[in-house]
């Protein structure tokens, strides 16, 4: 009998006898025409060489067991999913994401049963003949994985971790320096347009993402980097770096433009879309293979799921000393803890200025962290450090109270501007608050009523009630309120709704549509008109080209900051900025 003749399963995780819900599927498969092996018995190759799986989805463990045993091996998996566990625990979205290809809700009947291994098998078949004929006869051409994601074309998730596994594996060789860097892209909050739109719109915006990060890194990193779909809302880049000091900077630069292009709006049935994502990195160290440099990469993007601060997180494979320090966190969550009583932590400002008069009339403080070994670190790293050890409420009342007291000695050239401080959202639930704050501001002798405080609109604030009460409070003691950010987080409308800011200021990537389609336009002039019309001074960020601005100030930003007139400077350099105006 050949392996397409016989029909042969392989259990991941059979169900326990114990259970009765529905009865064991696997002791009723005999008798609907199956063969029964356990997957963790049956070598590759026997029998059903396609290696068809069936795995009981209701266990507690069932899908580590798969991901295990399977890694990516099996040309179709049925996975048994509990009608309970269908409506919205995340376990569907899991399955998927890890690979299996069909699902039966469970209890079910030998009818439904039979038909749903069926159809798996007749995806396995196809799977297998697709194979044989485009990589040769033998066994390790049917056991190799698809190559390539069939929804978007991207490399597969179990042939990019058979292609890391080669060149990690690879020898070193004459003029082969550097090391590989893996990114590992989450789409967030992706759920709500497959709720809103239809899976269908949701499958072609993920087409459309796929589409961008595949340009993003062509340009930066070239055509022989890998990029793939690991399932679900994940896409994975991999890439040599130039190796030294740049691994870092040079994987958040690629990062920065890969987040950049998928915050620009998507397009689908009519529908315009915006997402965010974040990020999460990791560099190979020596030793790793596929699976341990794949986890750094998942731990990396989970932390930046879990950041407040960064959308963009770096997990070095290197040890303390010598050229990796600058990405290993250990070292520099044990560094920063030094760093504010070393005095190593300095403010810059980003000049703001008038859209008409073009003239610099506020500043936003920012902090820049002057590593002793490393150089300078900008916010996004310092702030990346502070939240990973814990230690976010102490930076960020140290940098307001840096500012602040900067700011109160400023020569009188600079005293009608106005000073910007930002909040967290870890800064407002602490019960003191206001207290606090008043009394920084108190001491450093810098007027309240030219001070704002400005919310990260990508940072959730859990009680935005509270929220709404301690900034009414701030207000009525003459500091403003800012929603920073805007467009880029959680809910947008909600702040505006609740918090009663002064100011909107516009993320750089919806400032940067004003020169896209017209439905950016139209969109980016529809929040303008919306910030106006609940009488708030709209601030836009990023503004890099006199084309921009113009456009920018003709729908209505008073107010803006980027690298078209100045970067953030020292209050030294904000004197000699405001003298040459």
């Amino acid at each position: 009998m050949t392996g397409q003749d016989e029909r042969i399963v392989h259990i991941v995780a059979p169900c326990p006898p114990e259970r009765d819900d529905g009865g064991d599927p696997v002791s009723r498969l005999p008798s609907i025409g199956w063969k029964v092996v356990p997957a963790g018995d049956a070598p590759r190759g026997t029998g059903d060489a396609l290696r068809l799986f069936l795995l009981d989805a209701r266990l507690p463990d069932a899908l580590e067991k798969w991901e295990e045993l399977a890694d990516g091996e099996a040309a179709a998996c049925l996975a048994l999913v509990g009608r309970e566990q269908e409506a919205g625990d995340g376990l569907v979205a899991a399955l998927i994401a890890a690979g299996i290809t069909h699902l039966l809700p469970w209890p079910a009947d030998d009818r439904e049963l039979a038909l749903a291994l069926e159809a798996a098998r007749g995806l396995a078949l196809r799977r297998g003949a697709e194979l044989a004929e485009a990589g040769g006869e033998g066994e390790e051409s049917l056991l190799a994985p698809l190559p390539h994601d069939a929804l978007t074309g991207l490399v597969s998730r179990a042939a990019a971790r058979r292609r890391l596994a080669q060149e990690l594996s690879a020898p070193d060789e004459p003029g082969r320096n550097g090391v590989t860097i893996c990114l590992l892209i989450g789409i967030s909050q992706f759920d709500s347009v497959n709720a809103a739109y239809g899976k269908p719109v949701g499958d072609a915006v993920l087409v459309q993402i796929a589409r961008r990060i595949s340009r993003c890194v062509e340009q930066v990193a070239g055509p022989e980097a890998l990029v793939a779909r690991m399932g679900g809302t994940e896409y994975l880049v991999a890439f040599r770096s130039r190796g030294g000091r740049l691994v870092e900077g040079e994987a958040r630069d690629l990062a920065r433009l890969i987040l950049t292009d998928v915050a620009r709006p998507f397009c689908a049935d009519d529908n315009m879309i915006r997402l965010t994502a974040r990020c999460g990195i990791a560099e190979c160290a020596p030793g790793d293979d596929a699976a341990r440099l794949l986890r750094r990469a998942s731990a990396a993007l989970a932390d930046a799921r879990r950041s407040g601060t960064s959308d963009i997180w770096f997990r070095s494979g290197r040890r303390h000393g010598g050229e990796g320090a600058s990405g290993d966190p250990d070292r520099l969550d044990a560094d920063l803890r030094l760093a504010l009583d070393r005095n190593e932590i300095a403010i810059v400002y980003q000049p703001q200025y008038d859209s008409l008069k073009d003239v610099i009339v506020g500043v936003e403080a920012l902090a820049r962290w002057n590593h002793p070994a490393l150089g300078q670190l900008d916010a996004g790293t310092l702030f990346a450090a502070a939240d990973r050890s814990d230690y976010l409420l102490p930076l960020s009342l140290h940098i307001q109270q840096m500012a602040l007291k900067e700011a109160g000695q400023w020569p009188e050239a600079l005293n009608r501007l106005r000073l910007s401080i930002n909040v967290t959202s870890v800064d407002l639930a602490q019960d003191d608050f206001v207290e606090r704050l008043l009394a920084m501001v108190g001491e450093s002798g810098f007027p309240p009523g030219r001070l704002t405080v400005e919310i990260t609109e990508s940072g959730l604030i859990e009680n935005i009630e509270r929220a709404a009460a301690i900034l009414r409070d701030l207000r009525g003691r003459g500091i403003r309120v800012a929603i920073d950010d805007f467009g880029t987080g959680y809910s947008s409308l909600a702040y505006l709704k609740a918090l009663y800011p002064d100011y909107l200021k516009i993320d750089h990537s919806l400032s940067r549509d004003i020169l896209g389609t017209s439905r950016d336009r139209i969109i980016l002039r529809a929040i303008i008109a919306m910030a106006r019309s609940l009488a708030l001074t709209v601030i836009a960020e990023g503004v890099e080209s006199e084309e921009q601005l113009t456009l920018l100030a003709r729908e209505g930003c008073e107010i803006y900051q980027g690298f078209l007139r100045s970067a953030a400077v020292t209050s030294a350099g904000l004197a000699e900025l405001v003298a040459k105006a």
